[in-house]
């Protein structure tokens, strides 16, 4: 008998009267709240208007529930439609089994309808969101808890899970808490994409790709402790293998999108001011980078303009300079001068010629 481990809740599920609150659906709602709060402020922190997140979230999230549960039944099939099973389980959502890659799959696409309906670029709409949607992962792993399924091998460390249930063929025991260990992890990877987007400015989808990479590494190895049935590819569980790609998939965005989109959006929202101060009417998702290949242009066009100007100068004619331009000795201008007294007489001739006509 451990001395120490973490008990596994009785049951995962509490009646109200006839309604039925399940812990598995709390941690799932409450991990939404969370995420689209954060979103917001983040999002309001970016120069958007207040509300863009939940009404874009309406779409992503009903679309990632679908996603979730569709890869989830995909790749574990056999527990619904197998011999002796009820395909009718495979709606039931609310006794666990959604697979974080269809849900961020379809729940981007869900992202992608809103955005666009609002007009909102879609990569600073995810960077808003990446660190909210870690968090409500952290929250969401707590529901294997309440349902204990998702554990790792046996062990007999202090933090070890008790399981108690005998369901699907569970067998008692203690084992490595992998729930606990990746919901730890994704808190880490959201207060890491926080750090690394007010210390880099991450635009452009990046904030949301160094979410995926991360998330990526600690599901590699929290995958690998898991006992429950999977599928194995070269000796190593499907999710390892997506874990993996998705991981690859998201450093080279990163990579590329520096080199190709450097800088971030300066603007979210049309007609709201960008997030620098400037006065709106630019076209959404400008970016920094944009304005700095402006000063460059300016830079090139300067010598260009100066020897324009200079030329001009030198095209000026001897009358457009003006006397004093010969200096204090007026060498450069001995010869005007010296005109310029012999005509005063001359002119001044005129005037009393035309003075003496016109008093004849």
């Amino acid at each position: 008998m451990e001395l120490a481990y973490i008990p596994s809740p009785s049951h995962g599920v509490v009646y109200l009267g006839p309604l039925p609150l399940r812990g598995y659906a709390f941690c799932i709602i409450i991990g939404v709240f969370v995420a689209v709060w954060l979103g917001n402020k983040r999002w309001i922190a970016r120069g958007g208007r207040a509300g863009t997140v939940a009404d874009i979230a309406v779409w992503a999230v009903p679309f990632g529930l679908v996603g979730g549960r569709l890869y989830h039944v995909i790749t574990d099939y056999e527990l619904y439609f197998g011999e002796g099973r009820d395909w009718v389980n495979a709606f039931k959502v609310w006794e666990g089994g959604l697979g974080i890659w269809g849900a961020i799959a379809l729940g981007a696409l869900g992202a992608w309808i809103g955005a666009r309906r609002r007009g909102v670029p879609m990569p600073a709409y995810a960077d808003a969101v990446a660190p909210g949607i870690a968090f409500a992962q952290a929250l969401g792993r707590w529901g294997n808890w309440f349902n204990q399924e998702l554990y790792g091998r046996e062990t007999h460390v202090p933090w070890a899970l008790h399981i108690t249930s005998t369901t699907d063929g569970r067998v008692p025991g203690y084992y490595h808490p992998t729930f606990l260990y990746e919901s730890l992890w994704c808190v880490g990877v959201g207060f890491l994409v926080i750090w690394a987007d007010r210390r880099f400015k991450l635009g452009h989808g990046r904030a949301f790709a160094l979410y995926v990479a991360s998330y990526c590494l600690g599901r590699g190895w929290i995958e690998y402790m898991r006992v429950d049935d999977a599928h194995h590819i070269l000796g190593l569980r499907l999710n390892d293998w997506t874990a993996l790609l998705v991981f690859l998939l998201a450093v080279a965005y990163i990579w590329i999108s520096s080199k190709k989109r450097p800088g971030r959006e300066l603007q979210v929202e049309r007609g709201l001011p960008a997030e620098d101060g400037t006065a709106a009417g630019t076209e959404t998702g400008t970016t920094a980078s944009a304005a700095d290949g402006t000063a460059d242009r300016a830079e090139k066009d300067k010598p260009e303009k100066d020897k324009a100007e200079k030329d001009k100068k030198d095209t000026h004619t001897p009358d457009d300079t003006p006397d004093d331009a010969a200096g204090p000795t007026g060498k450069a201008g001995d010869t005007d001068a010296t005109g310029a007294a012999e005509e005063a007489p001359a002119e001044a001739g005129v005037k009393d010629e035309a003075g003496t006509a016109k008093k004849g």
